[in-house]
Formats: C-alpha cells, sequence, structure tokens
C-alpha cells in the first residue's frame, strides 16, 4: 500500500519551488530597480571632471633592486612598517624575510605545504604570517637574532576549509584577517587563534582583500572570482556594498589613500575604480591593446597613480584621475603576481612567476 505522505511531500516541494522562483523573481526585480536609482545619479564621469587637471608628464622609472633567492614562482609579499624589509611567498614552500636596500635575506621560513599564496607583515614589525593551499594563516614571530628557528614558533592562527587566499593583520599585531577559496572572510585573535567574525556573502572564492586605510576604519574590501567587489563592516559582519561591474575574476582590490574609493584589477583585462560615497564605478582604466589579465593594484601615496601588474610580464602606470596610461614597465620574464607600494611611497615592489622580486623608482 502507498504511503498517503509522499502526494504530501510532492506538493509541500512544489511549493517550495514556486516560492524559490516567486523570491528570486522578487530579487532579480529589486536589483534592477536598485540599478535604475543609480543611473540616475550617474551624471558624470571622472574624466570629465579631471580635463582641466593638468597632465603628468613623462615618468622614469626604473628597477633599482633585484631580490633573487625564491625556487619558483613568487605568489605574494608585503612591507614592513619600517619602509625598508619585505616579506615574499612562494610557490617554492619558503617564506622569506629581505632587506631590500641592500638584498640581503634576513630570515627564511619553509612551510609545511607549496603554493603559499598570502603573506603580510605584522604593523610592529615583529612578527609576519602566510599561508595558502594548507588552509591555515601562521603567524611566525620574527626575533633579531638570524639563526633562530622561526618554524619552532609558528603560531596557527586561521583555519578555513579551502585554500587561504590572502591575509592582512588589522591595526595591531592581535588580529587578523583573511580571504579563502572557501568564499568567506574572516576575522582571528592572533593569541588565541578565536574565530571573532565571519563574512558571507561571495558565492565562489574570494581571491583578495584590503583594509581600510584610516586608524578607526572598520571596513575592508574584498574580491573574488564571483566577479563582485563586497565592503564589509568588521564589527558587525555585514556586506554594506557590493559592486559587480567586471566581466570576470577580480584579482586585487586596493583602497584609495583617503578610504573614499577602491580600486580592482580583474582577468578582464582592466582596472576599475569605485567611489563608495557615489556607491557606483566611476572610472575604467583599459587600452585595446592590453588583453591580458590584471593580477595586482595599489596607488600612489598621493592616489593620483595607480600601479598594475599583467599577467603579459608588465606593469602599467595609469593617470587615475585622466584615466590614461602614463608608462609601462618592463623587466620581469614572466607574469607579475604581486605589486605593492612601500609605505613611504617612494618606491614600489613587484613579484613574478619569473622567481625574482624587483624594486622599482
Amino acid at each position: 500500500m502507498r504511503s498517503p505522505l509522499i502526494p504530501e511531500m510532492a506538493t509541500q516541494e512544489v511549493q517550495l519551488n514556486e516560492t524559490l522562483v516567486h523570491l528570486k523573481t522578487e530579487s532579480e526585480t529589486l536589483k534592477s530597480k536598485l540599478e535604475e536609482e543609480r543611473a540616475k545619479l550617474h551624471d558624470v564621469e571622472l574624466h570629465q571632471v579631471a580635463e582641466k587637471v593638468e597632465g603628468l608628464g613623462q615618468f622614469v622609472m626604473k628597477t633599482r633592486r633585484t631580490l633573487k633567492g625564491h625556487g619558483n614562482k613568487v605568489l605574494c609579499m608585503d612591507w614592513c612598517k619600517d619602509k625598508r624589509r619585505i616579506v615574499s611567498s612562494s610557490q617554492d614552500g619558503k617564506v622569506i624575510v629581505w632587506d631590500a636596500f641592500t638584498t640581503n635575506k634576513e630570515h627564511a621560513v619553509t612551510m609545511p605545504c607549496t603554493w603559499v599564496m598570502a603573506c603580510a607583515y605584522a604593523p610592529s614589525g615583529c612578527a609576519v604570517a602566510c599561508g595558502g593551499l594548507d588552509n591555515k594563516c601562521s603567524v611566525y614571530p620574527l626575533s633579531l637574532d638570524k639563526n633562530e628557528n622561526l618554524a619552532a614558533k609558528k603560531k596557527s592562527v586561521a583555519m578555513h576549509t579551502n585554500y587561504l587566499s590572502a591575509c592582512s593583520f588589522t591595526n595591531s599585531d592581535m588580529q587578523i584577517l583573511t580571504s579563502s577559496g572557501d568564499g568567506t572572510c574572516a576575522l582571528w585573535d592572533v593569541e588565541s587563534g578565536q574565530l571573532l567574525q565571519s563574512f558571507h556573502g561571495h558565492a565562489a572564492d574570494v581571491l583578495c582583500l584590503d583594509l581600510a586605510p584610516s586608524e578607526t576604519g572598520n571596513t575592508f574590501v574584498s574580491g573574488g572570482c564571483d566577479k563582485k567587489a563586497n565592503v564589509w563592516d568588521m564589527r558587525s559582519g555585514q556586506c554594506i556594498q557590493s559592486f559587480e561591474t567586471h566581466e570576470s575574476d577580480i584579482n586585487s582590490v586596493r583602497y584609495y589613500p583617503s578610504g573614499d574609493a577602491f580600486a580592482s584589477g580583474s582577468d578582464d583585462a582592466t582596472c576599475r575604480l569605485y567611489d563608495l560615497r557615489a556607491d557606483r564605478e566611476v572610472a575604467i582604466y583599459s587600452k585595446e591593446s592590453i588583453i591580458f589579465g590584471v593580477s595586482s593594484v595599489d596607488f600612489s601615496l598621493s592616489g593620483r597613480l595607480l600601479f598594475a601588474g599583467y599577467n603579459d610580464y608588465t606593469i602599467n602606470v595609469w593617470d587615475v584621475l585622466k584615466g590614461t596610461r602614463v608608462s609601462i614597465l618592463f623587466g620581469h620574464e614572466n607574469r607579475v603576481s604581486t605589486l605593492r607600494v612601500s609605505p613611504d611611497g617612494t618606491a614600489f615592489c613587484t613579484g613574478s612567476w619569473d622567481h625574482t622580486l624587483r624594486i622599482w623608482a
């Protein structure tokens, strides 16, 4: 005899599906209404406002130092606040701390996994954090004793369910923010390894993050494989703004120095600038001749220049206001994977799949 429950369950399922379809259409309608409202406010492009601004002229920037020592692709790097030390991580599983002036290696750690995709310097300069395919973020305290075994003092802080794509200390050494291939970002307490806040809202791998520059900044931006850039409130865990104009993965996001805007770089071969107060994209940095993806972006200290590393081995320098390219730099022999401007703005460093890092000025 058939159970009377089966047709009942089937009707429930149909009702559920109908509700889902209804909710989906409702959310799409709301989305398009929002877009319409946004479009109404969209009165003028950034480069039109900047027409009267003086052009920048030619730049002479060249490689001033080359850091050699990684045995495989350099995947990530970060500057120390002291403006001279650099930490870099690589596919060979090594994390190296360099003196950028002398090019000497000050510390080296071999991680238990290859593909160390993320590394960060602590604000105090006394520790570095790193991780990758081990799904973890580990913190290593640095000491003045060069011969000390750093691995012995390693602390596992963050645990994700997929690879670690980026990490960054907040304004102190005590908290660390991570993003992961599991589609989430998370804030952790370094001392206890406790999860303080998690951020859910991306529909695919999160590839990059950046903290708002102000001391009180309780927001950060993340970008991912869902082509979205999301701005988050660190205290509530809520996504407060979302931008979806890129046509492919967002590999890099970086706040404008004032904190009122951010830039993103994507596999769609463009960089874009989003104004947070206007709640929209205000500029696109692209040329027809540029067909390779952008791996990494960063602003000059004044915010007038945007440096972008590309998969065609070049670095393009953009005039943020006018939207024009002011320079193109050659030197790396494989794709540029990471780029950061030094804290005092006098130089920038790039890491590449050619196993080297270069300091440009």
